[in-house]
């Protein structure tokens, strides 16, 4: 049988669990939070069960919930969405990823993205028979080679894919990014798509810079967004996107052939918990708590921490322990240690290493102190 994902194997993300799980380690590899969401919004979901609401929701997402959610984007980001027009709420924001590059890529388009990078991007351009186009971000700071993506485009190049707050680095874009990203798609038939699932995670006072408040962008740019992240339910997959009526349009009849639909309870319990933005304005402070706490208890260690703008990772150097790969590191700090995290090479298409570890801080207090300990020996 000939594959359409030949050169992909299992993911990083499943083998590190699976070892964490098989060697009792302490897992800070996974992306997902250690703790329990909110007692309340685990009430709605379980009121609305209980009250009936089972069955299909409306295809694009509930009403209501797409209203909340333009009140919620219009409120943070100052750009003027409705909820028919410009929203579809999507089975988890990779969904909301698969279904717009599905709905927009042809064969033969290049669609240019940023390495290191999440690893849907590249298999659903695949998927659909387009042209990845890696770039990579500058090392060690992660910002964005602009004289290079200028470079890359084609007259075959159809979308740009960038990602703020970035998985697996932590950086942000500033302002220049965006308007130079402006400029670059100016007169051009190219799409920005943008992750921004790690919106409301961003430290040290920085603002996050969604291409939904850029006027110059909205009729060519979709955002993605994730409720899993924000509310630290990752197993639900809730998220949505925000586009144009036009392109919005295009993805929905994507978006109808994947899931159809997003589960209903879950909507309508989103729909109450939405209207306290307080659930989410205050996870800046919540997390960075928790990068400060991690970079404090690994200041006597031996790891040299990269710096970390956003997201709920944090990326450390282990260059002044060994020169192995960093995937024989992973492994070994897991089985050996008993601390298991992500090697940086595999958000590289060419496998890149810089002998870096990417490092979960979603975490309870006891949990990172505990890793801690034990990276700190090493």
């Amino acid at each position: 049988m000939q594959s359409k994902l030949a050169n992909t194997g299992t993911s990083i993300f499943t083998i590190m669990s699976k070892m964490a799980a098989d060697y009792n380690a302490i897992n800070l590899s996974q992306g997902y939070p250690g703790f329990d969401i909110s007692h309340e919004l685990v009430d709605l979901v379980v009121h609305y069960m209980k009250k009936g609401d089972n069955q299909y929701a409306p295809m694009p997402g509930l009403p209501q919930l797409r209203e909340q959610i333009s009140n919620k984007v219009n409120q943070t980001f100052g750009c003027n969405t409705n909820a028919d027009d410009h929203i579809t709420v999507t089975s988890g924001a990779t969904e909301a990823i698969f279904a717009t590059i599905s709905a927009l890529v042809h064969p033969g388009d290049e669609v240019i993205y940023f390495e290191p990078a999440y690893d849907s991007y590249s298999p659903t351009v695949l998927l659909n028979q387009g042209v990845p186009v890696p770039v990579k971000l500058n090392f060690p700071d992660f910002s964005i080679p602009w004289d290079e993506v200028a470079s890359k485009i084609t007259n075959k190049t159809k979308m740009i894919i960038v990602n703020t707050p970035q998985n697996p680095s932590g950086a942000v874009l500033k302002k220049e990014d965006v308007e130079a990203l402006v400029e670059l798609v100016r007169n051009k038939n190219i799409f920005v798509l943008s992750d921004e699932v790690y919106e409301h995670i961003i430290f040290d006072g920085a603002k996050h810079h969604s291409v939904l408040a850029n006027d110059d962008l909205k009729d060519k740019c979709i955002a993605v967004f994730s409720f899993g992240k924000t509310f630290h339910a990752t197993g639900w997959k809730m998220g949505y996107s925000v586009a144009s009526k036009a392109i919005t349009e295009e993805i929905k009849k994507t978006h109808q052939f994947v899931v159809f639909s997003v589960n209903t309870p879950i909507q309508l319990a989103m729909v109450d918990f939405l209207k306290k933005p307080n659930h989410y304005l205050s996870l800046p402070g919540f997390y960075q708590n928790k990068r400060d706490l991690f970079l404090e208890l690994m200041r006597n260690s031996r790891f040299e921490p990269l710096h970390s703008s956003g997201t709920y990772f944090q990326t450390f150097s282990y260059s002044k322990i060994s020169n192995e790969p960093d995937v024989a590191m992973a492994e070994k700090f897991t089985k050996e240690f008993g601390v298991a995290s992500i090697p940086f090479s595999v958000f590289y298409g060419d496998q890149t290493d810089n002998k870096l570890l990417r490092f979960c801080f979603a975490k309870e207090e006891e949990t990172l102190k505990k890793a801690a300990e034990i990276l700190c020996k090493i």
